[in-house]
């Protein structure tokens, strides 16, 4: 009897190890908003968000509308007329999860992919072209860098190659006089790498404060950036050293600080949202079109069927239809009154001539 009882309980506990083990495997990452304004209401839960719906969630906080709608319970419709004027989005790679503070809010990512925000950054370059919005896009490790608007003379002298972030880390007022170390080595290139990382956080807000008036405009900004060094710390020493654990603990307390200035900088109108990854499940591939691609679609569509439309489709469709609809009724209202108009009371050139005749 106690064989037959005990081999359903070990198949039991086999199966909730498995179980727990694949959602590790699919939702071990995390999506975390560190500070967020009133009028964008992010509901405290545990729904997982997909990986390639996080530029999404990013396009909607900000009010832009997406060609795929997002049922995704984590994020609610907020204050339509009042959306922020900023979002900052730092992807964090080689962690699953940081030690952020309380007062945040976290959900577990599922199938962590990579994403770019490319949309949106589009989005407010298309809308806000004649204005002033301020969009970077940085990935230092990379030496990979996109800056559209004012964000060119804004951070005209933010260091963006390796040899640069090097060189600022050694100047007199970098992070280095004011940042513990702990295990961590300014000897060694990881490290190095790892704290150019925080001084790019750090010279972002402080070039951003100089210039606080485009802060205060009516077109939104976008800051998204990929901080790379902690994966390498990781890789160098393990994530079971010291180093590795210090340099996380770092991470935690440069991130919530840059937090706060930008949430601060913006009046506390800014989305600032993290987005800790261990490792992408496949690399980004862009779509690139070409000729040959063309002349192959044409085979694919023998019948010569129309295109699927998208989302653009009903707002123009109503737009041609209710102008053509109030230039009709105009055309008829004017060509009644003029058919059924008494030249002699209604015209003022009748009017006059009737009185110049009358006074000969």
């Amino acid at each position: 009897m106690g064989r037959r009882g005990g081999a359903p309980w070990a198949l039991e506990v086999a199966v909730l190890l498995l179980t727990s083990a694949c959602f590790a495997g699919v939702c071990g990452d995390e999506f975390s908003v560190l500070r967020s304004p009133q009028s964008v209401v992010f509901r405290d839960g545990s729904w997982p968000i997909p990986g390639e719906r996080i530029p999404d969630v990013a396009a909607l906080s900000m009010g832009f509308s997406v060609e795929d709608d997002l049922s995704w319970p984590g994020l609610a419709v907020g204050d339509l007329f009042h959306r922020p004027r900023a979002t900052v989005l730092v992807t964090v790679k080689g962690v699953d999860k940081l030690a952020l503070p309380v007062k945040g809010i976290s959900y577990p990512i599922e199938n962590a992919v990579p994403f770019s925000l490319d949309s949106v950054a589009n989005a407010i370059h298309t809308l806000f072209s004649e204005e002033t919005p301020v969009v970077l896009q940085l990935a230092p490790s990379e030496e990979r860098v996109y800056m559209v608007g004012k964000a060119n003379s804004v951070f005209e002298d933010l260091s963006v190659t390796l040899r640069q972030l090097r060189n600022r880390l050694f100047q007199d007022n970098s992070i280095l006089s004011s940042l513990p170390l702990n295990s961590l080595s300014r000897n060694n290139e990881v490290d190095l790498l790892f704290l150019s990382e925080l001084q790019v956080l750090h010279d972002i807000a402080s070039l951003l404060s100089r210039h606080k008036h485009l802060a205060k405009d009516h077109s939104p900004d976008l800051y998204s950036l990929e901080l790379a060094g902690l994966e390498e710390v990781g890789k160098r020493y393990g994530e079971d050293s010291q180093q590795f654990k210090d340099a996380s603990q770092i991470l935690v307390d440069s991130l919530q600080k840059f937090a706060d200035e930008m949430f601060n900088l913006y009046s506390g109108n800014a989305v600032v949202e993290v987005v800790a990854v261990k490792a992408f499940n496949s690399p980004l591939m862009r779509k690139t079109r070409s000729i040959l691609q063309s002349s192959e679609s044409k085979k694919e569509n023998p019948y010569n069927l129309a295109y699927p439309y998208n989302y653009n489709y009903s707002v123009i469709f109503n737009i041609i239809l209710w102008m053509m609809i109030g230039l009709a009724l105009a055309v008829i209202v004017i060509s009644y009154n003029l058919w059924n108009m008494d030249p002699g009371y209604d015209s003022i050139i009748y009017r006059m001539t009737n009185q110049k005749i009358r006074m000969d």
